[in-house]
């Protein structure tokens, strides 16, 4: 590859820190900026929205000049209670007429628009981005919206979820939303669309999500006639020599993940196991540093060559991918002897050997009963191999949330015993351990079970060995939070990790414990209701409807009064209006310890703690990403 576009590939860090200290000035900007504005923002939508059901008129009302009385609007979250600045606007289904709001250029800090379901006709304003540039989620489905969908979406850098299905959209889908590299979700069924669908560098879009749009062709729907297969590489090429906007910043950076997921395509069939990587290696002088001995064999060994990872995974064959996450993706091993292991081939390390040792020899050392034991690790060429102990009951996660049919759900006794357990880890992280450890992506994803259910903790200290470029403010540019549902809501405004932050997440882990809800959705919730976890909470917490979160299988079986108990804990975490008003990761394991005392789970020799009274923690002594 040469020219321009070798050259862009070869820039695509330098572009990806100049996104980044865009986005931070902009944002900064928009912080600043948000309070009158926002006020505004929403001022100009009633004005301009016909609103027959009067939702707006009864609720939106504009003679309060109090700090955050926008915040108890209908269909109004704000980034703080008390303060005037919009961070997502919610009014489905409510009967409003009129055309797309104008006004919502002045809500310069909102993430998500959910306008569907209503009667809004004409055309989506061209220049889009400059009304919703940092969106994650637009929901405009199920209207009276006509004309073409603009190619200037294409700039709404953070899309995640698209949704346009259910209107009278004509013309062809731009191409340049494939582009979108955070793209989850999309789709565009039941308009009048025609020509070629995108093709996606990160998305798989079923073939529903183009229904009853005769006019469309290309994969998964039927071939284009008498076009090419070939990805519009002219396209990408001239978006990536465009211009220095923010727009063509994001593009370029977009650009170079498409290249390189159409690479990977390409290999796709040369690679049907999916470890090409594993044998282009094999036979190759590797470096394998054992920092302890792996004690865990019935004879004690110093050594693990890679050739025994090889081995035990099949060659790291993709049938034994038992899980992957954005730190790297998990194998099953089985040893000669029976003994079942788990490897991590870590992702985006650029890490010196001298760098990675360093870092392994201090993780070797983090030891507790409730982290997943890190038994040693292998260097080859550059790949980055982690060896842990089986965990042969999967993630909390899949406990929890892929029940299979006839298989029983967790009882409450062993929820609780796991959630005390990993609230007994993440305190001994952030409070005993030696150099203590923000985790940073907390989630039921991490909670791994063993042969006990006793809960084990894992991805702890890997923030550091991620690629180095990926600091807070570039790790907001591309999306890398941590996991939807879980990230404490101060963390995009102010992109730095935090103990507070910790403590949310596993608010959200205690919440799944509890209510048996997903963090993304709830399906108890009213069809109407299309929050996540935390905010179906906040509702009924604000109603005094609590009792009504508590997973229904759990209920009348002498346990109802502990289940309420931990459901307060988890609100304490989730829904204190500062950061700072949140328990501490201590204060959350000994509340809940209190709550569990009758099983036993713990002894006072369990943990050794810093206790409130010995000054606690200093910012500067936690491992975060820097």
């Amino acid at each position: 590859m040469t020219g321009p576009l070798a050259k862009m590939v070869l820039d695509n860090r330098a572009l990806t820190t100049l996104a980044a200290i865009l986005i931070y000035l902009i944002l900064s900007c928009a912080v600043c900026c948000a309070v009158q504005s926002d006020i505004d923002c929403l001022r100009s939508i009633k004005d301009s929205l016909e609103d027959p059901n009067n939702t707006l008129s009864y609720t939106w009302k504009f003679d309060n000049l109090t700090e955050g009385f926008i915040c108890k609007f209908a269909g109004i979250q704000c980034w703080h209670p008390d303060e005037n600045k919009v961070l997502s606007i919610s009014l489905p289904d409510m009967g409003l007429k009129g055309r797309f709001p104008l006004g919502l250029r002045n809500c310069t800090s909102m993430t998500s628009l959910d306008l569907s379901s209503n009667n809004l006709h004409g055309s989506i304003p061209s220049d889009i981005s400059k009304y919703i540039g940092f969106v994650v989620t637009l929901d405009l489905s199920s209207n009276q919206l006509s004309g073409e969908i603009p190619v200037n979406l294409a700039n709404c850098s953070f899309l995640n979820n698209l949704k346009l299905e259910n209107n009278q959209f004509t013309g062809q889908i731009p191409p340049e939303i494939g582009l979108l590299g955070r793209l989850k979700t999309f789709n565009v069924a039941n308009n009048r669309l025609t020509g070629p669908v995108p093709h996606f560098i990160n998305a798989t879009v079923p073939a529903e999500s183009y229904a009853n749009n005769p006019g469309l062709c290309g994969e998964p729907l039927d071939p284009c006639q008498g076009t090419s297969k070939k990805p519009p590489t002219a396209i990408i090429v001239g978006a990536a020599v465009g211009g220095v906007s923010l727009g063509a910043v994001f593009l370029a950076i977009g650009m170079f993940f498409y290249m390189r997921r159409i690479s990977r395509k390409r290999k796709k069939d040369d690679d049907p196991e999916g470890n090409k990587w594993a044998k282009s290696i094999k036979g190759k002088k590797a470096i394998q540093v054992p920092y302890f001995q792996l004690s865990m064999f019935e004879k004690s060994t110093s050594k693990m060559r890679f050739s025994d990872l090889m081995k035990a995974t099949d060659s790291f064959n993709k049938n034994n991918i038992i899980g992957s996450g954005r730190t790297g993706t998990f194998y099953k091993a089985v040893l000669d002897d029976g003994t079942s292991l788990m490897v991590k081939r870590l992702q985006n390390t650029q890490h010196s050997e001298k760098e990675f040792m360093s870092e392994m020899a201090t993780l070797g050392n983090v030891k507790h009963r409730n982290l997943v034991p890190l038994l040693g690790f292998c260097i080859a060429k550059k790949e980055r191999l982690l060896v842990y102990k089986d965990m042969p009951n999967g993630t909390l996660h899949d406990r929890l949330h892929s029940v299979s049919e006839g298989e029983k759900t967790l009882e409450w006794p062993i929820r609780l015993k796991i959630g005390i357990g990993a609230a007994k880890g993440f305190a001994w992280l952030h409070h005993n351990c030696n150099p203590r450890i923000i985790h940073r992506n907390i989630s039921s994803k991490c909670i791994l079970l063993d042969v006990e259910f006793e809960p084990r903790i894992s991805d702890f200290g890997l923030a550091r060995l991620m690629n180095p470029i990926d600091t807070h403010l570039s790790t907001f540019v591309n999306g890398e939070f941590g996991d939807f549902g879980y990230v404490a809501p101060e963390y995009t405004r102010t992109l730095m990790a935090t103990p507070k932050g910790d403590v949310y997440s596993f608010g959200v882990v205690l919440l799944e414990l509890v209510t048996g809800e997903k963090p993304t959705s709830v399906t108890k919730a009213p069809e109407t209701f299309k929050g996540n976890l935390v905010e179906w909470i906040t509702q009924l917490s604000g109603e005094s409807k609590l009792k009504d979160a508590i997973d229904h299988s759990l209920s009348g079986k002498g346990y109802d009064n502990e289940i309420f108990q931990v459901l307060k804990v988890a609100c304490r975490c989730v829904l204190s209006p500062v950061p700072k008003e949140r328990p501490t990761m201590f204060e959350v394991y000994q509340l809940l310890r209190a709550i569990g005392e009758r099983y036993h789970f713990t002894t006072d020799d369990d943990i050794l703690m810093l206790s409130e009274s010995d000054g606690g923690f200093q910012m500067d002594e936690l491992i975060v990403a820097q």
